[in-house]
Order: C-alpha cells, then sequence, then structure tokens
C-alpha cells in the first residue's frame, strides 16, 4: 500500500494553483472541470508520476470551521519535504511567503510553517542524516 493522493483543502483554486505552481514549485498534473469546480492535482517536478496534491474546494459546510481552527492553534494542514529548510525558507521569503515559523532545529529535525494564502499553514521540513 501506498499514499496516491492526498489534499488540502482552498479557498480558490486559481489562486492555490498558482501559489502552488509559481511559488512552490509543484507542477500541475491534472485540471479537470468538476461541475463548478475543478479537479486540481499538483505533483514534484522531481516525481511526476508520485504522490498527487489535490487543490481541494473548501465549500463543505465543516472544512471552514475545521481549517479555521487549525491555522488559530497554528497546526499546519500537511507537510512538504525539502533538502534544506533554510535556503528554501530564504527562497520563499524572497518571494513575499509569509511564515508563522521561522526555520527551528528539533533534534534530528528542521520546520518551517507558511501560509498558503489558501487558507492553511504548510510546514516544510527536512530530517538530517
Amino acid at each position: 500500500m501506498r499514499i496516491h493522493l492526498t489534499s488540502v483543502f482552498v479557498d480558490d483554486q486559481e489562486k492555490a494553483l498558482r501559489f502552488y505552481t509559481d511559488v512552490l514549485g509543484f507542477v500541475k498534473k491534472h485540471d479537470v472541470p468538476v461541475g463548478a469546480d475543478r479537479w486540481i492535482t499538483v505533483v514534484s517536478p522531481d516525481a511526476p508520476d508520485g504522490t498527487e496534491l489535490l487543490l481541494e474546494p473548501n465549500g463543505h459546510p465543516a472544512v471552514k470551521p475545521y481549517t479555521a481552527a487549525l491555522v488559530k492553534d497554528g497546526i499546519p494542514a500537511t507537510s512538504f519535504a525539502v533538502d534544506d529548510v533554510h535556503a528554501e525558507f530564504d527562497r520563499l521569503r524572497g518571494l513575499g511567503v509569509r511564515f508563522t515559523q521561522e526555520p527551528a532545529e528539533m533534534g534530528p529535525v528542521t520546520t518551517a510553517v507558511l501560509d498558503d494564502t489558501c487558507g492553511n499553514l504548510i510546514q516544510i521540513m527536512h530530517t538530517g542524516s
């Protein structure tokens, strides 16, 4: 068994697609109209056939209170692996990304948390070897 698809709820799919591709560097894999919304997935450019991230509309009534509570408590919706948290932090901050947590060393793990501009906090992390 392996993870094929995971998702983050977003308040604006077009804005999310721009952020996740133009800023974070993911690549669009699928963009299919589904009624008033779209089935939009992005993948890592290093693994185009790997795990897909669905930019899921936040239209369900339970989603907005759930995501708002996570943000209020500083809890990331998901976590992305990077090779160097400090370098990625500098690159993204240079692009105007707002961080709620600057790089922090926690034993062998370094993390930072950013605002994806679409209703979520996202953690970037690296595990040292």
